[in-house]
């Protein structure tokens, strides 16, 4: 055959939807041809020049294995250049002089482009002529099948084969005389063709897969089947009846059998095939693969049951299948008359529906493909719902009928979600197909009155038995009835659920059926379908559901045209709007409620489903979504929904209970909020036996001790949700007792916050801070702005007393609570509220861990100032002033000095992040009320500690001082140093581009603010601790920047001297502060192996060196710290370069750390003296460098101190330096 001639095998264009989203289309585009084919031709143009390098081999197999992969979404655009790449490769393998290395690696290019495109395209381009038969078989002989490095080669010569193996010749004729000498016979070309397979059958690689396709084409052909199949047959079941599933052997030797039955039975006659296959199905029911753990085997074993039971009937197109008329799409837009609609007449008409016989083994065949739809992995039950699909549709309607029933028993909720999932699939199929009559979808059975052949499984036969179809029968079977059951199928297993593997395959069921059906036939069931697809688009819980559903929704606007809005919904939930949940649930789900055909169903999908979901988040969401739709269907909610939640709340189930407590605080803001939108009054919506049951929910959980244990948290932070919403609300509860309840349990969850898990801790303490707030603003006031006299007199007393709590938890919680209070009850009690917030936030030996309550502590003292406002000239008690407004200052910047670290790492980001915060909030309050409060010293030092803090290593911390930083400037605040030169080097256009937690761009910003002076200690103090830090990333930018700094000051001494002096000054401040201490140690070395101090070289004495080896000798004065030993080191001899007495004494130091009694620090200073001595050639004088740096190198410097001793010694001599003396220890009596 002619290569050329033809097209090539059909593409595959629906590849791209069931492919990963992580390939072409992800990647940003789609390709569109096969770019790579230069290289590809020149790769295997080289193969045969430079085979004896086995470097190229890798590489370049490694790049051709690249340049396929990017193809495997969209193989069919190879299909262009198959022929020439596999004519390069198939030159090596028949060339007969090629070495056996060449070929094995031209065989392994061979099966990349098979993995890619696929065995069944690529087996069309080898050469399959007579000629071509002998030497395949041949190339066998030299095959090792135990060899794990050459198993391509054997995959690929088996596929070779079997389309060889098609050739139209008996293969009798390839024989010649099989008599070579007398008595001997040659093996004929069939048997070795069938021994190879037989072979390659049970091993353990892919060429087991080829030679099941290779003995498909063999077995089959009409020469070989009459001699040759029997006994195939025979063998291949004496191997299956002996191999057991429980070995790993016995697993091999099934699945190569099963695979060879498979494809025999698919691919031969079914006249070749029925002889067989009741056999076969008795061996394959002895196996008992069913109970088998292996996957696959049981795959394998459906797919050969149904290829049994399709041999079992004969061929046909059952004439009452339902068929909506043609699928083309060309003759569908034409004007096709009646009858191009009617059904088409089938060549095989067979028998008719009276004189159709089932043979007995189909019942066992229907059977086991039932029993695999219940199966635990999913491609065993996708096989199973092919195989009832094909099965069905060669059964009469009755029998047929009666699969569907057996199939719809899936859908019991005794059953689980494997056969709901398997169910639905078998559906889908049955609906692709025709096979599931119209009839099933209305009342699920047979016309009333029709006799019928019923099937009861578990019989040995089909046995008629007559019946007629009442509507007792039909009960529970609908079809449309139990998919829109799976659309919501979830069940609670542990700590998950299960049932997204359900809700996605009804989906698609969804789908076939708006494909398989007239627009007339699904019109009846239209607003169940739409609502439920609706509702599965933006109410499920998984986003691949959410998905499915809308492209099921888009198949019935499209194909049926009768979904009510369908391209207004398609338009806004499509494929990717619906990817996020939230989206889906408080703004797609908004605009579809506003088509009232959805409305209801929505509403009442989340009451009955949704708001007693096991997953918070989904909880949580519902909610919202509910406060959102009661709007669009007021009436309903007040009159249907409000009922069924309140006695919901007194469920015993904590999840229905928490989520009926939440859906009852937001229905009623929301249709309160909507009365007074409307101007009317509440009772409209909520009458006065709602009120009293939403005022009752407090007492009734109290009473029924539900605010303890585990389920108590939820039930607090529902009803603190509840109390503020109600209070929002404006309910007529004012001088009611139940507000003293909701006092009680906001005070009483605020202080036990310490008796709460962590993980909902903070949602806790959130909810009962808004529920305050709320509460206080509405029910504490007689009259607008005074304050209600009975029982609040000591609210504030006993939360300022709370605040001295020993639990950090209590201090957070009631903090907060000051800082949410409503001004009237503020003003008059300020100073004290602000001293108590300020003394929770010093550090004190006994709460040095509080780093929480701290933070919330700064909070509270922002929000304070923001509610009472500022006044420069008013009262202390009442607003910020200047008397008070400093000592708020003060508060906020010592934090910013809070370092504290504990087993959590550094908990004083906490607390610095919360003061930042809370300067910018006071600060533009004060810049936009009061502008005459800040202070220039003030601004000064929130600037430079700003600047500090984003100068800093820690990345989110440093884009958040920045952000701040920013704002302040170009804001209304008067006195901010150096603002001309701050918008010149931050100009506001390009401020907003940068990404501060990036450090490559963080710090070449920050660094200018080194030239000015009122910033330079500050910034370089954070820089400090930056460039000496561990972070590469932080370390290599930052130094870069202080780098180009120091460079651009380099010829300046005046500048130099400046910028030095300041760092001494932090090094002075930070003496034994091992935060600074150690990273300025670190940044000294960089600093001076860099020669950012050479112009100070030219003097001797200068003062920078003499103070600064000062400060050395003080930071490591008695210090046993290893890592700040090491860093003095380096900075010791770094200071080596600079002459005069500074140099003797550097040297001192170092003799003196050459017998510490630490060892490793005597190595290292032995090294890194030995490295002075190289790189700063005027320390040592010529005439002793040789002998010092012997003794420096050949000196086990971790020896005993007495022998390391006399060589430091010896140093001290050939150095000029005095030799240290041991001074003795003085012992009191």
């Amino acid at each position: 055959m002619d290569l050329s001639e033809g097209p090539l095998a059909g593409t595959r264009e629906d590849a791209l939807e069931d492919g990963p989203e992580d390939g072409a289309l992800s990647r940003g585009g789609v390709l569109e041809a096969f770019n790579d084919s230069a290289e590809t031709r020149a790769l295997l143009g080289r193969l045969q020049v430079e085979f004896k390098n086995r470097t190229f081999w890798e590489s370049a197999l490694q790049r051709f294995r690249v340049i396929m992969d990017k193809y495997q979404e969209q193989p069919h655009l190879l299909d262009p250049h198959l022929e020439w790449m596999m004519t390069l490769l198939l030159e090596i393998v028949q060339d007969e002089t090629s070495p056996a290395d060449l070929v094995h690696l031209a065989f392994k290019f061979l099966y990349i482009i098979t993995k890619v495109r696929g065995y069944k395209t690529v087996l069309r381009l080898f050469p399959h002529e007579v000629a071509d038969v002998q030497p395949v078989v041949n190339m066998f002989t030299n095959q090792n099948p135990k060899d794990h490095e050459t198993w391509e080669t054997r995959y690929m010569l088996l596929l070779w084969l079997s389309v060889t193996c098609l050739i139209p010749f008996d293969f009798s004729r390839l024989d010649g005389n099989l008599l070579t000498q007398p008595g001997q016979m040659r093996m004929s070309i069939t048997d070795c063709i069938l021994q190879i397979a037989q072979s390659y059958l049970v091993v353990s690689d892919k060429a087991r897969d080829a030679a099941a396709v290779l003995v498909s084409k063999f077995v089959t052909r009409p020469d070989v089947k009459q001699k040759k199949m029997a006994d195939f047959l025979d063998w291949s079941l004496c191997t299956l009846a002996c191999s057991s599933f429980k070995t790993i052997e016995g697993v091999i030797a099934m699945d190569g059998m099963l695979q060879a039955l498979a494809q025999i039975f698919k691919h031969g006659k079914r006249e070749d095939c029925v002889p067989y296959a009741a056999t076969v199905l008795r061996c394959l029911d002895h196996c008992r693969l069913s109970d088998s753990n292996h996957t696959l085997l049981r795959k394998l074993g459906v797919k050969l049951v149904q290829r049994l039971g399709l041999a079992f009937l004969k061929p046909r197109m059952a004439k009452w299948r339902y068929q909506r008329g043609c699928r083309s799409l060309a003759t569908n837009l034409q004007v096709c008359t009646q009858s191009q609609r009617e059904p088409q007449t089938h060549a095989e008409t067979s028998d008719s529906e009276e004189g159709y016989n089932v043979p007995e083994e189909v019942e066992s065949v229907t059977e086991q493909l039932l029993v695999g739809l219940k199966d635990k992995d999913t491609v065993v039950r996708w096989s199973a719902a092919k195989g009832i699909g094909r099965v069905a549709g060669r059964l009469p309607q009755e029998l047929a009928d009666d699969v569907v029933g057996s199939v719809l028993d899936c859908f019991s909720f005794q059953e689980t979600d494997n056969a709901w999932h398997g169910g639905c699939l078998a559906l889908a199929e049955l609906g692709r197909r025709g096979l599931l009559l119209p009839l099933r979808l209305a009342d699920g059975c047979l016309p009333r009155g029709l006799l019928f052949v019923l099937w009861v499984p578990g019989c040995q036969s089909w046995k008629p038995r007559v019946s007629f179809y009442t509507e007792e029968y039909g009960k529970g079977l609908r079809v449309v009835a139990v998919i829109l059951k799976a659309l919501t199928y979830e069940e609670k297993r542990g700590a998950c659920s299960v049932g997204a593997n359900v809700r996605d395959a009804a989906c698609y069921v969804c789908w076939a059926f708006a494909r398989a059906y007239e627009p007339q036939e699904l019109k009846p069931f239209v607003a169940k379908i739409s609502s439920a697809l609706v509702i599965a688009t933006v109410f499920d819980r998984n986003v691949n559901c959410r998905r499915a559903a809308s492209a099921a929704f888009q198949e019935n606007v499209g194909r049926q045209g009768t979904f009510p809005h369908g391209i207004d919904i398609l338009t806004t939930a499509d494929y990717f709007a619906v990817g996020n949940r939230a989206n889906c649930f408080l703004v797609i789900s908004m605009f579809i409620a506003g088509f009232p055909e959805y409305t209801q169903p929505m509403i009442d999908h989340l009451l009955t489903m949704k708001i007693n979901h096991w997953d918070g988040v989904i909880r949580e969401l519902s909610v919202k979504a509910l406060h959102n739709l009661v709007q669009r269907a007021p009436e309903y909610s007040a009159a249907q929904v409000f009922p069924r939640l309140l006695l919901m709340t007194r469920s015993p189930d904590l999840h229905t209970r928490h989520g009926s407590v939440l859906a009852c605080a937001e229905v009623a803001h929301s249709l309160c909020r909507l009365a007074m939108q409307e101007d009317r009054p509440i009772a409209d919506y909520l009458d006065e036996t709602v009120v009293q049951g939403l005022k009752q929910i407090h007492q009734q959980l109290y009473d029924r001790q539900l605010y303890r244990g585990l389920g108590g948290e939820l039930m607090r932070q529902a009803v603190c949700v509840l109390i503020e919403n109600l209070s929002l609300s404006k309910m007529p509860f004012r001088g009611d007792t139940v507000i003293d309840g909701w006092q009680w349990l906001i005070n009483d969850t605020l202080r036990n916050l310490h008796l709460i898990s962590s993980h909902s801790r903070q949602q806790i303490k959130e909810a009962a801070v808004s529920a305050l707030a709320a509460l206080c603003s509405e029910y504490y006031t007689e009259e607008p702005g005074e304050v209600d006299s009975i029982g609040q007199e000591g609210l504030i007393e006993q939360y300022l007393a709370e605040l001295q709590s020993p639990e950090e938890m209590t201090r957070c919680g009631f903090s907060l609570a000051l800082g949410a209070l409503p001004g009237f009850l503020l003003r008059g009690r300020l100073q004290r509220v602000l001293a108590g917030l300020s003394s929770v936030t010093r550090i004190s030996p006994k709460d040095v861990s509080f780093a929480e309550s701290r933070r919330d502590a700064l909070k509270a003292i922002a929000r304070v100032c923001q509610t009472v406002g500022a006044r420069a000239e008013g009262s202390p008690n009442q607003v910020v002033c200047r008397e008070n407004a400093s000592q708020v200052y003060c508060t906020l910047l010592d934090c910013l000095s809070d370092y504290t670290t504990d087993s959590r790492g550094d908990v004083g980001a906490w607390v610095r992040e919360a003061a930042m915060t809370s300067l910018m909030d006071l600060t533009l309050l004060l810049g936009r009320d009061q502008p005459e409060l800040i202070e220039a010293p003030i601004c000064q030092r929130v600037m430079c500690c700003l600047a500090q803090q984003a100068s800093e290593k820690i990345d989110h911390f440093r884009a958040h001082a920045a952000h701040v930083f920013m704002t302040l400037l170009y804001s209304a605040v008067p006195n901010v140093p150096h603002r001309e030169e701050l918008e010149k080097l931050f100009p506001r256009s390009e401020v907003v581009s940068v990404n501060w937690t990036a450090p490559s761009q963080a710090f070449p910003c920050i660094t200018q603010l080194l030239g000015l002076p009122t910033y330079r200690y500050h910034v370089l103090l954070g820089l400090t601790v930056s460039v000496g830090g561990l972070t590469e990333s932080t370390v290599r930018y930052s130094t870069q920047s202080l780098f180009a700094h120091m460079k651009g000051i380099q010829n300046d001494p005046k500048a130099l001297e400046s910028f030095s002096g300041t760092l001494l000054q932090v090094f002075e401040d930070n003496l034994l502060n091992y935060r600074v201490s150690v990273p300025l140690l670190k940044m000294l070395d960089q600093m001076l192996a860099n020669g950012c101090f050479d112009i100070f070289t030219t003097e001797e004495d200068h003062p920078f060196c003499v103070k600064l080896l000062a400060l050395c000798k003080a930071e490591i004065s008695k210090s046993k710290d290893v890592q700040k030993l090491r860093s003095s080191i380096a900075v010791f001899c770094g200071m080596a370069q600079f002459p005069g007495s500074v140099r003797r004494k550097v040297l001192l130091q170092l003799l003196l750390l050459l017998c510490h009694p630490f060892p490793v620090i005597r190595k290292t200073t032995a090294s890194q003296v030995y490295e002075m001595v190289l790189t700063y050639s005027d320390v040592v004088g010529t005439h002793v460098l040789e002998q010092v740096m012997a003794v420096l190198s050949g000196t086990a410097w971790d020896a005993e101190l007495p022998l390391v001793r006399g060589q430091r010694n010896h140093l001290c001599d050939l150095l000029g330096v005095p030799r240290p003396q041991l001074v003795p220890k003085h012992v009191s009596h």
